[in-house]
């Protein structure tokens, strides 16, 4: 298999770690990815929540302080790795958190839940670090190529598709859309990379992320015409994943019926371990609990007491409440079977048949 290079980064395996948050993908992960030559990814959703800065009511300072350390600890484990952050669109944050980002080290930002319309603006500073938006279909790819060749005068570095019929999290796509069978994630990957050769000379990485599981499912991508994969709930079951081992446990209890879609206060939908939603939602209403942070852009929660506060549900779920907490994952998460190391899943993906 061919190395992957996005921008000025090159790593020896085509394969980025996909962004969980809140913390399931924070140093310790990215850096073992990073450190087994792919492309580690640290989420910046919620990261003050259980860090050493957070005061209760200092969310927004203690983020981008929590971010840096992050990032700092991820260098640690692998200093000559390629780490980049994952950034999410609809945080209230977003524009900060990308500049803290690039303060911080990190080689390239991958930024999805919406549109990065500004972000080579926010890292004009930073030429070096690498922009890869992530879209579902080529007539977002189309939206962002045009606005920033226009405004910017820059193309992205890499593109990921995401199939929002096996994704886990938030996903790019009406509910009602999803699962249908219309959407041919391949098909989305060569119309992508196609338009950015045919329309502006760029020969650019398209990357495949969604029900990437194993090494057949690896090279399938590569022969459909991806130039590399994106993994996340693969590396959950890792010990060196920074969740909980409850978190990690409920992978390896979940049958495929438990995973389903449920609707985010983002106004999103997502992919989770759906079983007690109501269990979250009572704690978060009946509770009475207000919105403690306002990370979100557009929040239904904030806005009306709707649904539940997302980013303290992951939180919960992330340090092991299994009980009243959020665990988004990917269609594929009931396979896994046991806990592993990163080097062992590199080894089944990139090892010798």
């Amino acid at each position: 298999m061919k190395p992957l290079t996005i921008g000025q980064h090159t790593v020896p395996y085509p394969l980025i770690q996909g962004g969980m948050g809140v913390r399931v993908s924070a140093a310790g992960l990215a850096g073992a990815v990073a450190k087994c030559g792919g492309i580690g990814l640290i989420a910046t959703a919620g990261l003050a929540l259980n860090s050493d800065h957070y005061s209760g009511r200092n969310f927004f300072e203690a983020d981008l302080l929590a971010l840096k350390d992050e990032l700092r600890k991820a260098y640690a484990i692998a200093p000559d790795g390629v780490i980049g952050t994952n950034c999410m669109v609809a945080v209230t944050n977003y524009d900060d958190v990308v500049r803290a980002s690039c303060e911080g080290g990190a080689k390239l930002i991958v930024s999805g839940a919406g549109l990065p319309l500004n972000l080579p603006a926010l890292t004009a500073d930073y030429p070096d670090v690498a922009l890869v938006p992530i879209v579902s279909s080529v007539k977002a790819a189309e939206l962002i190529a045009r606005k920033w060749h226009k405004a910017y005068k820059r193309l992205p570095d890499a593109v990921v598709v995401e199939d929002p019929d096996t994704a886990g999290g938030h996903l790019g796509e009406k509910i009602e859309n999803i699962g249908s069978g219309d959407y041919d994630q391949y098909e989305t990957v060569r119309g992508v990379k196609a338009y950015f050769r045919d329309e502006w000379q760029h020969d650019l990485p398209v990357i495949a992320a969604g029900g990437i599981w194993d090494r057949v499912d690896l090279e399938y991508a590569l022969e459909q015409g991806a130039d590399g994969v994106q993994m996340a709930s693969r590396f959950v079951c890792t010990e060196e994943c920074d969740a909980d081992p409850a978190f990690k446990q409920a992978y390896l209890d979940c049958r495929q019926e438990d995973i389903g879609l449920i609707m985010s206060p983002a106004g999103l939908p997502g992919r989770a371990i759906k079983g007690n939603i109501e269990q979250i939602r009572a704690h978060d209403i009946d509770g009475e609990i207000r919105c403690p942070s306002g990370c979100l852009k557009k929040c239904a929660y904030k806005a009306g007491q709707e649904r539940f506060c997302i980013v303290h549900a992951l939180d919960r779920a992330q340090k092991g409440d299994r009980d009243s907490g959020l665990i988004f994952c990917g269609s594929n998460a009931w396979k896994s079977e046991r806990i592993v190391t990163v080097a062992d899943i590199f080894q089944e993906l990139f090892g010798p048949a």
